[in-house]
């Protein structure tokens, strides 16, 4: 997408479609806040736009043979902070998975997915939480890192952390694509982006 306005009317096709405003963010990589302000907007100065910035990684994320190359690149990072075993990549649902998982299959460990509160809200909802998909490993007792293709602010990553811990994992580093707060850590676990945005 180039502009702005290509951004609303995905974004509007996308609430067509039926997928609500946290799956609207998650398919445009953008904020919650961003993507109801795009499917809200129907004329320009109608409210001030949030401070944030699309990426769009379909270039690569739509070949696997390119993806695969940026789960190298990414591992290789990862371990480059984590000195301990790792047990299991958590991947965050939905564009972190085909990343999550070809990492898993670099470090040869198991593959967990969690599906984050962000896909599942909508402005009117109080009481929405993540979970873990029960199709794929258990994070209980086992060493992991967090693996997706954006960080915008961190809250998903961080709700994450709490997610691991709480169901007896421990979180070593996440690793990202593109980390849109230019973040060192979350919660003191590390932060291995690939690129960083820095707003001046």
């Amino acid at each position: 997408m180039k502009s702005v306005d290509d951004l609303i009317k995905k974004a509007i096709e996308l609430k067509k479609r039926g997928l609500k405003t946290g799956e609207i963010a998650d398919e445009l990589n953008v904020s919650r806040e961003t993507a109801l302000w795009l499917i809200s907007k129907t004329r320009e100065g109608d409210v001030i736009s949030p401070p944030d910035i699309h990426i769009s990684w379909n270039a690569i994320s739509s070949h696997s043979y390119r993806t695969r190359l940026l789960a190298k690149l990414l591992t290789d990072m990862l371990l480059e902070t984590v000195t301990e075993d790792i047990d299991c990549v958590v991947g965050i649902a939905v564009s972190g998975i085909p990343l999550a998982t070809m990492v898993a299959e670099e470090l040869d460990c198991e593959l967990a997915v969690f599906h984050p509160k962000k896909v599942k809200w909508e402005p009117d909802e109080t009481n929405v939480f993540g979970s873990f998909s029960e199709n794929f490993a258990s994070v209980s007792g086992k060493n992991c890192i967090i693996v997706d293709d954006v960080i915008s602010t961190g809250s998903t990553v961080k709700d994450l952390i709490g997610h691991i811990t709480s169901s007896g994992g421990r979180v070593l580093a996440t690793g990202v694509i593109v980390d849109k707060k230019g973040l060192t850590d979350i919660d003191g676990i590390p932060v291995k982006a690939m690129l960083s945005i820095i707003r001046l």
